[in-house]
């Protein structure tokens, strides 16, 4: 009969033994380097939670990116002290993701402060309204659509006479009211629109199916980087040649939400970042940082936590597909915390609702911070700082008077 050779016997004896060849070799960093988890999962039954599948089978690739963004979000980013921001682009409300995931996320108190395209908050406002946004196919004939009076979105379809055109016509009304007749910046237009959105909720017998309606009632503050880059905007300047008084000023809105995270700093507290794709509303919410360090000269280091989820290339050299290494170099970024920022590059349709169910499992709701009702005293604070920081006096050469 045939023998065992040495070499079996003792890797059957103990499988984990080192053999001596390899004991022998100089490998000073070996241990480091696998002190990671070893893979080795269980076999899925079809019972397990989805926290669990999450972070015991997201193991590799992208779904690790993935379990690193949830944990990094539950474990750092939602403790008491951090000021979350969070940049929406790419239609995700059209595609049902303003109800399944972000207002459940404003609910909780998991998010403080948002950036999101026009459009997001436009197509928000059918679902306020209770105008339907139907599942379709991306291989329907477009002409066809349009000769039925429908549009598409990939593979989401609405009417466009009785769900666009119509949302149109009461969003006009809305912008004519006594209240929109002034200079404003894009929080306080989305919370006015809000307010309305959320009475056109109560009346269709709805609840928590919108955006806006539940940022007004949280006090989320709602920006838009490109106010006129939306049927939103379309509107506005719609109604501007009619006479209407609304006039929107993007300062506003950079000073707000500069101030949002120099307050979170200057309150003993931390600063991050979520970004669902990229665009113009991910520079946005970065650029507070060299907003506070390049521009008002006043001394800063970074966002602390950085999470996105996108389907760019860095190499394309597009901000959508940006490194949080690199934002580094634009003081966007601390770079002492550079493990604690995550990129999975992934479809924010499938990433989004993951993370939001992993955090609403793992941690309680937390306070609303209620940024939109101290937006007056942070820019006050920020203004303050500015001065005294660079020993500036107004372009008059007045003294600044502070409320």
């Amino acid at each position: 009969m045939a023998t065992k050779s040495k070499t079996t016997r003792r890797y059957r004896e103990d499988m984990t033994e080192m053999p001596d060849w390899l004991k022998q070799k100089k490998c000073p960093m070996r241990e480091k380097f696998l002190a990671g988890k070893r893979i080795l999962p269980k076999n899925l039954t079809g019972k397990e939670k989805l926290a669990d599948i999450i972070d015991n089978t997201f193991l590799a690739y992208n779904s690790a990116r993935l379990k690193e963004g949830a944990q990094l979000f539950t474990e750092k980013m939602l403790e008491p002290d951090v000021t979350i921001g969070m940049s929406l682009s790419g239609a995700l409300t059209p595609a049902g993701l303003g109800c399944s995931s972000i207002v459940p996320l404003i609910k909780a108190g998991f998010v403080d402060w948002i950036v999101a395209t026009g459009a997001n908050l436009y197509h928000d406002l059918h679902f306020a309204l209770n105008y339907p946004v139907h599942v379709g196919d991306f291989r329907m004939d477009d002409t066809q659509l349009r000769n039925n009076d429908i549009v598409r979105v990939y593979d989401v379809l609405m009417g466009y006479s009785d769900c666009l055109m119509a949302t149109d016509e009461i969003l006009r009304n809305m912008l004519v009211q006594p209240e929109f007749q002034k200079e404003m910046g894009t929080a306080e237009l989305h919370y006015l629109l809000g307010k309305y959105a959320a009475e056109w909720e109560r009346k269709a017998g709805l609840k928590d199916v919108s955006v806006l309606a539940a940022a007004y009632r949280a006090g989320v503050p709602c920006y838009t980087s490109s106010p006129g880059d939306s049927t939103i905007g379309m509107n506005v300047a719609g109604v501007e040649l009619r006479g209407n008084k609304l006039r929107l000023n993007p300062s506003i809105d950079v000073n707000e939400t500069t101030a949002f995270v120099l307050a979170a700093k200057r309150g003993g507290g931390k600063s991050a970042v979520v970004l669902w794709g990229g665009g113009s509303p991910k520079n946005f919410m970065l650029q507070t940082e060299p907003q506070i360090q390049e521009v008002l000269r006043i001394k800063e280091f970074g966002q602390d936590y950085f999470l996105q989820v996108t389907d760019a290339r860095p190499d394309t050299g597009g901000l959508s597909g940006a490194t949080p290494s690199e934002a580094v170099s634009w003081g966007k970024v601390d770079p002492d915390r550079l493990p604690d920022a995550v990129v999975c590059y992934t479809d924010t349709t499938i990433a989004m609702p993951l993370l939001t169910s992993y955090a609403l499992a793992k941690r309680p709701k937390r306070k609303l911070r209620r940024l939109y009702d101290q937006r007056p005293q942070m820019v006050t604070a920020l203004t303050k700082e500015y001065f005294k920081h660079n020993k500036v006096k107004m372009l008059d050469g007045s003294e600044p008077k502070f409320d």
